[in-house]
């Protein structure tokens, strides 16, 4: 909804064709405002179309832009007053992430901070972490929360043999972080945890694919990730793009914010998802596999912030099986 305060406001979004960043896009847009969004090849129909037939196109510009190219986000950040920073290398099954996925995520946020260094119209700049850079942090006990406070540990990620997107996110934020000071950048991060539902690109997100696994006979995966981070926590793509307008907007925002609408474990997840959608025939016996969060996920901080978040775990799921069944990726 177009809003007095932000009509004619002007943002860029980086990697704005992504999963998140294309709804928000199309948030801002439909807030009135003029939205410079960087992809890397504009020029690509099947890269592109879903931003340039959103309602309000005719207030978007598309730049080309690459993350490990110094320089190429100073045209589209100057003259804006919000940067939204989305863009992030992500290859799954990589057989070098160091090169493919964390140098670039650190180089391309730092590059998208020297841009923003450069111009006096940028007033705030938004960051999107991940849950990934909080959830490793091997000095809290089980049954703790997580918090904004909680950093993962980047050593013990990179023990794993290749180091992961834990590794990626961490960094990036921490360097993100850093320059901002060093910069007087006034700087926010949305950390999210596991994304779902519709989205705007023709393709499936691997986000959604993954919450999505239970119904794919994938449970592996779901069942990694509750080891990986003490628990499955969910929040729906919209809240997402709202929490990071919200935190752009609102004057007395700062630090870090971890954006959970919902915490899970698989067993508890299968038992819904089971009773809730019985033509997918969810498995439900997990053995002794842990019922109970290891490590629960709060979004405290941006609800004490003054953000509501508008989507359960039944609008989650129920949005990302119409868009996957749409989108026929699974069977209706």
């Amino acid at each position: 909804m177009t809003t007095a305060a932000s009509r004619g406001r002007r943002a860029c979004v980086s990697g704005g064709n992504g999963y998140v960043a294309s709804l928000l896009v199309k948030k801002l847009l439909d807030r009135g405002y003029i939205v410079n969004a960087t992809v890397r090849d504009p020029g690509n129909p099947a890269k592109v179309s879903h931003l340039l037939d959103l309602p309000g196109s005719e207030r978007l510009k598309l730049f080309k832009a690459d993350l490990t190219v110094e320089g190429s986000f100073d045209d589209p950040i100057n003259g804006c007053e919000f940067v939204f920073h989305a863009a992030t290398p992500i290859i799954i099954d990589s057989k070098d992430p160091v090169n493919d996925m964390i140098n670039p995520a650190v180089g391309g946020t730092l590059n998208v901070l020297r841009s923003c260094a450069k111009t006096k119209t940028v007033k705030r700049v938004v960051l999107t972490s991940s849950l990934a850079a909080v959830c490793r942090d091997l000095e809290k006990e089980e049954g703790s929360v997580l918090t904004e406070e909680c950093w993962s540990n980047v050593e013990f990620l990179f023990s794993a043999k290749p180091p992961n997107w834990g590794a990626s996110k961490t960094l990036a934020e921490k360097e993100a972080w850093k320059f901002a000071a060093e910069n007087q950048i006034d700087l926010i991060s949305v950390a999210p945890v596991r994304v779902g539902g519709p989205s705007l690109t023709k393709e499936g997100p691997n986000s959604t694919a993954l919450a999505l696994s239970l119904f794919t006979g994938k449970e592996f995966a779901l069942k990694s990730l509750q080891l990986a981070s003490g628990s499955i926590s969910l929040v729906h793509v919209d809240d997402v793009c709202r929490a990071h307008i919200f935190v752009a907007e609102k004057e007395s925002a700062c630090g870090r914010y971890i954006c959970s609408a919902a915490g899970t474990t698989v067993p508890e997840l299968a038992k819904f998802l089971s009773n809730r959608y019985p033509q997918y025939k969810v498995p439900t016996d997990f053995g002794d596999f842990p019922w109970m969060p290891k490590y629960p996920a709060s979004s405290e901080k941006l609800i004490k912030e003054g953000f509501t978040f508008r989507f359960g775990i039944e609008e989650i799921y129920d949005d990302s099986v119409e868009d996957f069944q749409a989108k026929g990726l699974l069977p209706v």
